[in-house]
Formats: structure tokens, C-alpha cells, sequence
């Protein structure tokens, strides 16, 4: 590995021990670099990340972010969720020392052609779609990035045959190369993270996923947002469209007659009929018309998106049915962490809901969710940090209704008094629905460990209520 990428004998610090940076500390070790590890964690926070480099002679900085780990490097690797304010790293950079990422570095390596997917809501069903459809046509590829699949110690295994289907999220964007995905798609760009970012920076970091297309490769953006549909202007390659709402202009794929079509040099294909999905709610028919773009730009067969769209499943913590206990269906939205995803999820149910909102909000508008939620269920529970907050502003809401047609509230301080209240609530045909509109960080790690949690509270329940079959 010459150049730029020649890490052998260097001191090279990589902060955050994340998927991440465990990729990256057992990539850099592989190419013969020193090694710190910087973390604001301490170590019993980190054991199970630890325990994936303990094979590795890094030496470890935790409990917190030394700047001198950074001004002694001679290169510096940011995990995606580490602040570009940190202390220390502006004197890093005026010295000249590198600073990159996990996903900087790959697309600098990667030898085949990519596809990239990004956007407020939507991104990794839409990426796991699109590697589904590789998948039924069996074209060589792998799916990575923000999915939670590290990416660099893949590097071997990749040709310059092989596409690279990856979910990229803003936070990736912010230390690029000079290179974009050959073929970038925006689904969405809405209010989210304002708690870090505002919202100009936001959007800029969102469309910075088209900044290094070159003119022969294709930008797939989402019609029916007008943030992305403006996009076009500034895409430097040919521009596709995806629509629920309407025949898109030029080639893409839309909905017509309740089936997902597909144009490309103006001759049109019917791909799968809508109801052909087996996954829940309005928003996913457009992560599947958005995929089906994705894969036709990609020279994928209409045959194999037919098959991948028809066999896919909603993935972990996403509309995920957990268990149906006396009459009651369970539900694990825990990827919600935005007020956006929970009114989609509100969305798909047609049946009587009782929600649980709760962890660490965003700084995001609550309105339209609170309207909709004092209107479509017949109780809101509210737990965690937000609690407080999401109990008052729901109550606002709900006192804008009939004595008659307003929803229980309550507030409880955890997840697991949200379930209890909700199974007590709860009656035959009902469904209860874990779709939070905030982070989980108040309590978890992540969203995947928060919906895990409550995937174990119901089982529990589940035992404890129904009877064992003799």
C-alpha cells in the first residue's frame, strides 16, 4: 500500500471504538501502524467492542479524548459519530496531519463501482432491498456502511467486478475523497439531528453524496421531497426520479395503476404489483420504488427486482412484528427516532394503536406527530428523558379534541413500565406500537439495543401469561 495509504511504522489514532473503529484499528494494525485508541467511554462501556481488538497491541485512551493522542499522530481517523470540534483536532489539522474516516478510506480503495444511499428515513431497508436484488440476479456484490457492517476488512474480498451497495449517513459525509458513489441515491431530506446540526448544515452534508459525481454517473432522488427533487440542478451526471405521487419526468420508476414501473430511454416496464409487498406502510412502498430505481440504473433484470421485492422482510426494529399476546399485536419500531418515522409507522396500522414515545429528543417539531397521535390512538404512553415533554405536548394536542375522542396518556419512566401499561391498557385487536420518535441514548447504546429490549419484554410477558403447552 504506497502513498497516502502507506500506514506501515505510523502512529495513527483512531478515535471512537464504534463498528467503526473497530474496523479501522484491525485494518491499520494489518498494514503495520502504531495504534491508539481514543475514547471517550470508559472501558466497561467498551468491553464488547474491546474484546474485538484484544488480539490487537493498541494502546488504549479512554475515559475521555486526550488532544495530545491526536497532536502526536501521524494520521487521524474520526468514528463517524466523533464531533469535527474535537479539542485538539483543529491544531492537528493545521499541522498537516491527515484526518479521514472509515468511509473516506474505503471509497479511496475500493476497486468496483458503487451505489450509495442516503436520506432522512428510509436508508438501510433500501440498501438491503437493493443487495437483495443483486442477490436474485446474481451479480457479484456486498452491502455495508451505515447498516452496521463495517466496511475496510472486506477490502480483500472485492474485484473490480463487484458492486459495493452501501447506506451512507450524513455524519459519513463530512470527511469525503474526492469521489462519490457511481451511482448516488437521495430518498428523502427532512428535520432530523437538529440537536447537532442546523439545518442548512444538514442539508448540505445530505447532498454532499452527489459533490464528486462525475457525468457519466447517475444521481436517483426522490420526486415527491422537494429538498431532494431539487437536487437535480446540481447533479453533475444523468438524474433519475422515484414517485408514488405521480408519472416522474424523464426515466426512473413511479407508481401507476398500483404497480411499480420503470423507464429508462423511454421504454417502460412493469416491475411488481405494489401489494406484492410483504413490507408494512405507505413509506416502504417508496423505499421499494426508490430500490427498484437503484437496481435498474445498476443493469439489474426486471425479474430479479420483481423476486427481491416480493421475498424481502422488514429488517430488526423496523415495523417489526414481535408477538401476538391475547388478541394484542406487538410491534418493534425502535429505528423511530424521529417524529417523521413514527407518523409513518402510525401510518401503516389500521387498527386501533396504543404508542410508546419516549428516549432523548432531537430538538424536532412535535405538532403533526401530536395531532395524528391524539387522533389515530387510543393510548400514548410516554417514557424516558422526553417524557415530560412528549406527555405535555401530546396533551396539548389532545385538548384540542373531544372530551370523548382524546387518547389515555400516560407517563412512566422506562421502557419496561411502558410495556407493563401498555399490556394493561391493552384489548383484543389493539396494537401496540414501540415507535419512539426519539434517540435511545437516555438509556441505550442504540435503537437496535433499545428494540432488543423490548423484544425481550414481550417474550417475557408472553411466558408469563400464556399458558405452557402441555
Amino acid at each position: 500500500m504506497a502513498g497516502q495509504h502507506d500506514f506501515k511504522g505510523k502512529q495513527v489514532t483512531v478515535v471512537g471504538l464504534g463498528i467503526e473503529g473497530v474496523d479501522l484499528v484491525r485494518f491499520l494494525h494489518a498494514q503495520g501502524a502504531r495504534i491508539t485508541v481514543s475514547d471517550a467511554k470508559p472501558a466497561e462501556k467498551l468491553r464488547a467492542r474491546l474484546q474485538q481488538i484484544a488480539d490487537v497491541p493498541a494502546r488504549l485512551s479512554l475515559g475521555a479524548n486526550d488532544p495530545q493522542d491526536l497532536l502526536t499522530a501521524d494520521a487521524i481517523f474520526l468514528s463517524q459519530s466523533v464531533p469535527l470540534d474535537l479539542a485538539g483536532l483543529a491544531e492537528a489539522r493545521q499541522r498537516g496531519t491527515p484526518i479521514s474516516s472509515m468511509f473516506k478510506l474505503f471509497l479511496e480503495l475500493c476497486p468496483g463501482p458503487l451505489a450509495g444511499i442516503t436520506g432522512s428515513t428510509g436508508k438501510t431497508t433500501t440498501t438491503a432491498l437493493v443487495g437483495e436484488m443483486f442477490r436474485c440476479d446474481g451479480r457479484p456484490h456486498f452491502v455495508g456502511g451505515n447498516i452496521g457492517i463495517g466496511l475496510l476488512s472486506h477490502l480483500a474480498t472485492l474485484t473490480p467486478d463487484t458492486w459495493v451497495v452501501l447506506e451512507v449517513s450524513h455524519t459519513q459525509l463530512q470527511l469525503l475523497p474526492e469521489r462519490s458513489p457511481n451511482v448516488a441515491c437521495l430518498l428523502n431530506i427532512t428535520p432530523n439531528h437538529l440537536d447537532r446540526f442546523s439545518w442548512d448544515e444538514y442539508r448540505r452534508l445530505k447532498s454532499d453524496i452527489l459533490r464528486y459525481q462525475k457525468s457519466d454517473d447517475y444521481a436517483v432522488l426522490g420526486y415527491d421531497n422537494s429538498e431532494t427533487r431539487a437536487l437535480a440542478q446540481r447533479a453533475p451526471g444523468e438524474v433519475l426520479y422515484f414517485s408514488l405521487t405521480s408519472d416522474v419526468p424523464g426515466d426512473g420508476a413511479f407508481l401507476r395503476d398500483d404497480w411499480v414501473v420503470a423507464r429508462r430511454r423511454g421504454r417502460e416496464e412493469r416491475l411488481f404489483p405494489i401489494d406484492s409487498l410483504r413490507l408494512p406502510g405507505r413509506h416502504n412502498w417508496a423505499n421499494a420504488a426508490a430500490a427498484a430505481a437503484v437496481a435498474s440504473v445498476c443493469g439489474l433484470s426486471p425479474q430479479a427486482i420483481a423476486r427481491a421485492a416480493a421475498e424481502f422482510q422488514a429488517l430488526p426494529h423496523r415495523l417489526e412484528f414481535v408477538h401476538r399476546l391475547g388478541g394484542v399485536a406487538y410491534y418493534n419500531d425502535s429505528i423511530a427516532t424521529t417524529p417523521e418515522r413514527t407518523l409513518a409507522a402510525l401510518r401503516s396500522f389500521s387498527q386501533p394503536l396504543l404508542l410508546l414515545l419516549g428516549g432523548r429528543e432531537k430538538h424536532l417539531p412535535l405538532e403533526e406527530l401530536t395531532e395524528e397521535a391524539s387522533r389515530r390512538c387510543r393510548a400514548v404512553i410516554c417514557f424516558g428523558e422526553s417524557g415530560p415533554l412528549l406527555e405535555e405536548a401530546v396533551q396539548r394536542a389532545a385538548d384540542r379534541r373531544p372530551d370523548d375522542d382524546r387518547p389515555t396518556l400516560m407517563r412512566v419512566a422506562s421502557l419496561a413500565e411502558a410495556v407493563e401499561a401498555a399490556h394493561a391498557l391493552a384489548q383484543a385487536g389493539d396494537v401496540v406500537l414501540l415507535s419512539p420518535a426519539c434517540t435511545s441514548y437516555d438509556a441505550y447504546d442504540n435503537f437496535e439495543e433499545r428494540g432488543a429490549d423490548f423484544r425481550r419484554l414481550i417474550l417475557r410477558l408472553a411466558q408469563e401469561v400464556e399458558p405452557s403447552p402441555r
